[in-house]
């Protein structure tokens, strides 16, 4: 009977000391030193996260800021085609609206002094994949190194009912900038 309960007790200690390991797998930077993910997370947890507003009163209105930076990474809300109080602009336009929304998203990875060739995911939702199909090229002008991550989706609606396309992205902000 001991060593039942004992064969049991190892089973479940194998088992979790199986589980604990997955969750901490380490890196070796380019001096030998190695860290886990755990110590990782950690360190970006105390990180100071830095809000930015595109359009304070609209994004404080609707409840939203636009962009987070937290160490290197930076989250951007989806831009859409609107005026600074927040009135959708280029209405009935796919591609105008398209572009302003590719501007707005400029003008905020200027503000953390990166490009678009640092965004590693671009999320395009859309009420008119047709449309977003058929002025997709544009993208090259703004992708001038590498296309990021990211998908495509058709949705019913939007924010507000002349929004036709929403782009987010996320950003890897390199240390030497």
């Amino acid at each position: 009977m001991k060593t039942k309960k004992l064969t049991t007790l190892v089973i479940a200690l194998v088992v979790a000391m199986s589980f604990i390991s997955c969750n901490e797998k380490t890196n070796t930077d380019t001096t030998g030193h190695t860290e886990t993910n755990k110590h990782k997370d950690a360190k970006a947890e105390h990180e100071t996260p830095e809000y930015f507003l595109l359009r304070p009163e609209v994004e404080k209105a609707y409840g939203y800021s636009h962009a987070v930076k937290i160490g290197n990474s930076i989250k951007i809300s989806g831009a859409v085609s609107m005026d600074d109080e927040g009135n959708p602009t280029a209405v009935g336009d796919f591609e105008q609206q398209m572009k302003n929304c590719y501007a707005d998203l400029e003008k905020i990875l200027k503000h953390y002094g990166c490009t678009f060739d640092d965004v590693v995911k671009e999320d395009v939702f859309t009420t008119d994949m047709a449309k977003f199909l058929e002025f997709a090229s544009y993208r090259t002008e703004i992708y001038k190194k590498h296309f990021p991550t990211g998908s495509w989706l058709g949705v019913k609606e939007l924010a507000v009912p002349e929004f036709m396309i929403e782009i987010e992205l996320e950003v890897h902000k390199p240390k030497n900038k």
